[in-house]
């Protein structure tokens, strides 16, 4: 896997401030899209354990709230691979911290069945807080939104919606 850029001390991607991860590699190719250099599977540098390290490292400073972890796609099945690792070393380690991930994909591709599953998807969506979902739209275009930047897409409470069995929007989808 690849990344694009680690953002310190973001807030424009999740509550609170934020540690980002911006995955390499896309298949989705949206109209409009913020950042089509992350497209290629190549682009940026290598995510290796010592980038994991960094990560951590970084999350432990006491003002940030989590982290967020968006792309590029992170649920690409390469990707998914590798963020699975980082997601429980977060979990076992900062256990307070938030995750938050986006997807230009919708919630229902990842459930069993879907196109976007894989054998590690359903860990992954057990232990993210919130999911950003939904392709960009350019002609649904809002820079009101919070944390979206197109009507369609949707802020998921993912502890609720694992919980319940169906999607359970996130207060902060009004």
């Amino acid at each position: 896997m690849y990344y694009g850029q680690i953002t310190r001390a973001d807030s424009a991607n999740g509550v609170g401030m934020r540690v980002s991860l911006f995955v390499s590699g896309c298949t989705n190719h949206c109209k409009g899209c913020f950042q089509p250099q992350t497209w290629d599977f190549s682009f940026g540098s290598p995510y290796t354990k010592e980038t994991e390290d960094e990560l951590v490292k970084e999350l432990q400073r006491p003002f940030y709230s989590g982290i967020t972890i968006l792309g590029g796609e992170p649920f690409e099945p390469e990707n998914q691979r590798e963020l699975v690792k980082l997601i429980r070393r977060i979990r076992r380690e900062l256990p307070t911290r938030t995750i938050w991930m986006y997807t230009g994909n919708v919630y229902e591709d990842m459930l069993p069945g879907g196109k976007r599953h894989i054998e590690v998807t359903d860990e992954i969506l057990d232990n993210i807080d919130v999911l950003v979902d939904g392709p960009f739209v350019e002609e649904k275009k809002n820079i009101g939104l919070n944390f979206r930047g197109s009507e369609n897409q949707r802020i998921i409470d993912m502890k609720a919606t694992r919980k319940e069995g169906h999607v359970v929007l996130d207060p902060l989808s009004n």
